[in-house]
């Protein structure tokens, strides 16, 4: 853990933020801090931060409910940036969007970026727009049931190939099963952020019984 003493200023007294969604990985915005909202944020565990445009102090969420529950801050190595993973309570940026960074510039035709939630909004568009020759529309199309099966079809796959010790077959079977598994999210409303809040929470409740058994 460094100090804030060890935090280099710019000649404004101030320092940019970058935060990110602890839970994604997303970076939702990009603001500017100085001491005074840094000790504010570090003590009330809420981003805060200095407006260079009307020169005060704002806490991110004050006037619109978007509040920014701090998770870590993290300097960079020549301590003149700061990343922040907070678990944010609604859309970062004032146009109502998840994030403010949401107008691609370039993408790499090769070098796609992968990610749940892309895939996971890939899933969605299947569901609400039905695509004529695609698997996922056809699974939404037949239902729940049809899921459901697919999912204990997909798990049973999984429990074979580790069965038998061939790896790269699991791992085949792992993606065919998390790919239904998340088919049957999208049907039944249920978000990653939800999954992995509850993963979060077990992941506490486990820490905690490993420290209790410690002490035993």
């Amino acid at each position: 853990m460094i100090d804030i003493d060890e935090l280099k200023f710019d000649e404004r007294g101030l320092i940019p933020a970058v935060v990110a969604d602890a839970r994604t990985k997303r970076v939702l915005m990009l603001a500017w801090m100085n001491r005074e909202s840094l000790a504010i944020s570090m003590e009330r565990e809420l981003t805060c931060f200095w407006s260079r445009s009307r020169q005060e102090l704002w806490l991110k969420g004050d006037t619109s409910g978007n509040y920014q529950h701090i998770v870590s801050i993290t300097a960079d190595c020549d301590r003149d940036a700061l990343l922040i993973l907070a678990e944010p309570d609604g859309p970062a940026c004032h146009l109502g969007t998840e994030s403010c960074f949401e107008y691609p510039l370039y993408v790499s035709a090769e070098r796609g970026e992968f990610s749940l939630d892309g895939l996971m909004a890939l899933l969605q568009g299947r569901k609400e727009s039905p695509v004529e020759g695609s698997y996922t529309s056809y699974l939404f199309d037949k239902g729940l049931d049809k899921i459901l099966k697919k999912v204990g079809e997909e798990s049973t796959e999984v429990i074979i190939a580790a069965k038998a010790g061939d790896k790269k077959e699991t791992i085949y079977e792992i993606a065919d099963l998390c790919y239904h598994v998340m088919v049957l999210m999208t049907e039944a409303g249920i978000s990653a952020g939800e999954v992995l809040d509850e993963l979060r929470s077990r992941h506490i409740i486990d820490h905690k019984i490993k420290q209790e058994k410690m002490t035993e």
